[in-house]
């Protein structure tokens, strides 16, 4: 029962008492009946009026409270005339006041958070207190590669991506580079924050591939211009010096004459095989600018399967060709990507070795050309894929690593998308897409309809 109703029963039973003992008066004193009547009613309305004080500081507390409830901080109240009510209604005031204007502050930190994550090329991730999916930037779901619907209230090992299995064994503080398709890396942070009281995690998500290549490249450029020069001064000079000397050879002792003439060439044979091998470096670093002109990129791969055509017979690999219909032609530079896919199907031949097939599929979407050349070969591992783009890094004994590191450069200069794509055991495929003429390159696209022309045979 509110403290209202106890003020108006303890008031009510007062008075009727008092009109009890006024009754009792009438058979004695009738007049003093009627003065008691009148202050009867006076008292009355006196403690209704001192009722009505003292319950207005209640009242304002009861409609203050409703207010905060229904988190309606626009209304504010009128002062009454009252000090002790009135200094009430200014505190009441003054709290809705700063309650509203941190609200709408908390609404624009929100937006301008929400814009943020929005426009952001950095990924950020949360969890929820279940380990869960809360929200998922546009580029975190990017480089997740689902759209960021499908992602939220999922768990991380429910999502099939080596960066989520990368992001779940993540503890918190710690980070790691973690590579995705072709030479795209990715830094990964795990850390906290605190949700009334309690902790959750988040991830933030930075792609270095550019950042990195263009490091990688400034500090292997520096490197090898110092060395080819330093190496091709010394070179020529003792070259020069080495076919001098062979003019003594009649002069040496007959037993030793064919020992010095042997010594001689095999030291010009190195010296010369030296001068081929930086060469081989100083090429990727000197790689001119491409001249864009029309490209028929199914006439190009016909003429390096032809070029290569020899040892894939040596080896027993076929070819299959499947060409979707029409082929828009591509501004590029022709020799630059000739070179691009010798590279590219030289590697597939040897991983594959003997006994298989190399596929090349073409296609166009939405007027973007795409090529995939896919090996028959068992794979690359796992520990051999996150190097594979790494300037110079090469698997084989005598390899300088040339080959993927020119690819790399000749296409990002086209402004190509590029990946290598395999797992132990299963195709490999080096997909490239060309962006339409006079456009920056876009997102990879999914593969069109494709016509399979006769297998074996350039189209």
């Amino acid at each position: 029962m509110s403290l209202r109703v106890w003020w108006a029963a303890y008031l009510g039973t007062l008075h009727l008492v008092l009109a009890g003992l006024a009754g009792l008066l009438l058979w004695t004193h009738p007049w003093g009946l009627v003065v008691a009547e009148i202050g009867l009613i006076l008292s009355a309305l006196v403690a209704f009026r001192l009722c009505r004080r003292l319950l207005e500081p209640l009242r304002l507390a009861q409609a203050g409270a409703s207010l905060i409830e229904e988190q309606d901080f626009s209304c504010t109240f009128l002062e009454v005339g009252q000090p002790e009510v009135d200094r009430l209604i200014r505190v009441f005031n003054r709290m809705i006041g700063q309650l509203r204007e941190e609200r709408l502050r908390l609404q624009e930190q929100g937006i301008f958070m929400d814009q943020i994550l929005a426009c952001s090329p950095s990924g950020v991730v949360t969890l929820d207190f279940d380990e869960r999916i809360a929200l998922a930037n546009p580029a975190a779901a990017r480089l997740l590669g689902r759209p960021a619907e499908e992602l939220v209230g999922r768990r991380l090992s429910e999502i099939a991506s080596s960066l989520a299995t990368a992001l779940a064994g993540l503890g918190t503080g710690q980070s790691q580079v973690v590579p995705l398709q072709g030479p795209r890396q990715v830094r990964c942070r795990r850390a906290q924050l605190v949700d009334r009281g309690f902790p959750r995690a988040f991830f933030l998500l930075e792609e270095l591939t550019e950042e990195l290549r263009q490091a990688e490249k400034a500090a292997y450029e520096r490197i090898i211009r110092l060395l080819s020069h330093e190496v091709n001064n010394s070179v020529g000079a003792v070259n020069s010096l080495l076919h001098s000397c062979l003019h003594y050879q009649d002069q040496v002792r007959p037993e030793d004459r064919t020992d010095f003439g042997q010594a001689l060439r095999v030291a010009i044979s190195r010296a010369e095989h030296l001068s081929t091998f930086m060469k081989g470096y100083a090429q990727v670093v000197r790689l001119p600018a491409p001249r864009r002109l029309p490209v028929d990129l199914r006439s190009l791969l016909a003429d390096t399967q032809r070029l290569l055509q020899p040892e894939s017979e040596r080896r027993r690999i076929g070819w299959t060709w499947e060409v979707a219909e029409p082929l828009p032609l591509v501004q590029a530079d022709r020799d630059q990507l000739e070179q691009v896919f010798i590279n590219v199907v030289r590697n597939a031949l040897e991983a594959i070795g003997e006994d298989g097939r190399i596929t090349c599929r073409l296609g166009c979407d939405q007027g973007r050309v795409w090529v995939v050349v896919e090996d028959s070969g068992p794979g690359i591992p796992a520990e051999v894929r996150s190097h594979l783009f790494t300037p110079y890094f090469s698997t084989k004994d005598r390899g300088q690593g040339l080959g993927l590191t020119l690819v790399q450069e000749v296409l990002s200069r086209h402004g190509c998308q590029y990946a290598l794509d395999s797992q132990p055991g299963q195709p490999t495929r080096f997909t490239v897409h060309f962006p339409p003429a006079g456009d920056a390159p876009g997102p990879a696209l999914a593969t069109g309809r494709r016509t399979p022309s006769t297998p074996g045979r350039a189209p």
